[in-house]
């Protein structure tokens, strides 16, 4: 390492200011953090009190990501074989599952180095560590056939918009994979909801999402007994929490989505007060619509609270998503608040409008906007409270 080390000392002269090759500072910056830790200082949030930089924060996020690439892969390989009545083994199905998986992975860290490098080579400053995670997510969160093409636009839109307009990491209020998402969900819905996005490579064959069953039913009828008719796939909720089952890259899979969280939780990374005040705010919700079923014909109105949790992308975004440093509150009440309005919304979305069945994305996207606010409130309570007790 002390060889490499001198390598960068050197290069790192003819990038310095006032060099002719000074432009490439923060490439060479990028890399150098890479391999080496910094005694730097941020000089703008998310602020870390401890001995690990900002990039190895995010590696661990990164880290926790990996078993859901790996079981979406195996995932999209499963649902082939089962579309084919075929050996649907690991390794094949893996295999098989990769090669649409790698291509979005990609395309998607191409389109955020292009953006980032480019900012950050206009403003003159460090590359941003964000774009790391927020790529490690974008394709997580889309279906397996989606063009190529538009994983570049959107995860450059995601960038650029979500967080690049408003100075770079620590100044977004958006959370960029979830901008990324939403801006390809809107502008391409074609290819990013329905049936025919889950036919993986047969023709003629359509898969629904656990979501699609309830939201889209033929005649009024409850969610449990929608899913029970169906006998393309298990949806039982043993199944859900297993997630074998047609649904974005990352989000299926209950288990794995849970052992990143808590692995985040114990490296300090993210707030476990979000996460629980995010479920407490979907079971209320949902137990409240339960009881307002018998008076509508709305399907959606009679999904569990547990149901709730098990499909969708619930669990992948209050985990991933709405714990983001930057974009959720700061505060611990505030966390308290801003979760359980992610709860609540995400069932409010989801079952009062079934032509949009998915509701955490946007439930994540609002509460984005408010946290500045919430933390506000919270902060000037707890000023008029000390002075308070001094007066």
């Amino acid at each position: 390492m002390k060889f490499l080390k001198n390598i960068f000392e050197k290069t790192g002269k003819l990038v310095e200011k006032g060099k002719p090759l000074s432009w490439a500072y923060p490439i060479w910056e990028a890399a150098d953090t890479i391999f080496f830790s910094t005694d730097s200082q941020t000089k703008s949030g998310p602020h870390i009190r401890d001995n690990m930089d900002i990039k190895r924060t995010m590696f661990f996020v990164v880290i926790a990501l990996i078993p859901c690439y790996i079981f979406g892969a195996y995932n999209i390989g499963y649902l082939y074989s089962n579309a084919l009545n075929i050996d649907s083994s690991f390794i094949p199905s893996f295999l098989f599952g990769l090669k649409y998986v790698l291509p979005i992975l990609i395309t998607t860290f191409v389109a955020g180095a292009i953006c980032e490098l480019s900012f950050a080579i206009i403003r003159k400053h460090e590359v941003n560590e964000g774009f790391l995670v927020s790529c490690a997510l974008i394709p997580l969160t889309l279906p397996p056939t989606v063009p190529l093409w538009q994983v570049f636009i959107g995860t450059a839109f995601g960038i650029i918009i979500g967080k690049e307009i408003f100075g770079g990491v620590g100044t977004n209020i958006f959370n960029p994979a979830l901008t990324a998402r939403a801006f390809m969900y809107f502008a391409f819905p074609t290819k990013m909801s329905g049936d025919k996005i889950w036919a993986i490579g047969v023709d003629g064959y359509s898969a629904a999402t656990a979501l699609s069953v309830p939201a889209n039913p033929k005649n009024y009828d409850t969610a449990s007994n929608l899913f029970s008719n169906i006998t393309q796939f298990d949806f039982s909720n043993m199944n859900l929490f297993w997630g074998l089952i047609p649904g974005s890259i990352g989000e299926t899979n209950k288990l794995l989505i849970i052992l990143g969280g808590l692995f985040l939780i114990y490296c300090g990374i993210a707030s476990w007060r979000i996460m629980l005040s995010s479920i407490v705010g979907l079971i209320l919700t949902a137990t409240i619509l339960n009881l307002l079923a018998p008076f509508s014909t709305n399907a959606m109105l009679t999904i569990t609270p547990l149901q709730h949790l098990l499909i969708g992308s619930f669990l992948f975004g209050i985990v991933f998503m709405a714990t983001e440093p930057v974009t959720s509150s700061h505060t611990n009440r505030g966390r308290w608040i801003y979760g359980f309005f992610i709860g609540f919304l995400t069932v409010i979305i989801r079952s009062i409008n079934p032509a949009y069945p998915e509701g955490v994305m946007l439930a994540i996207l609002i509460m984005n906007m408010f946290a500045p606010l919430i933390d506000y409130y919270i902060i000037q309570s707890n000023i008029k409270m000390r002075l308070g007790r001094n007066a």
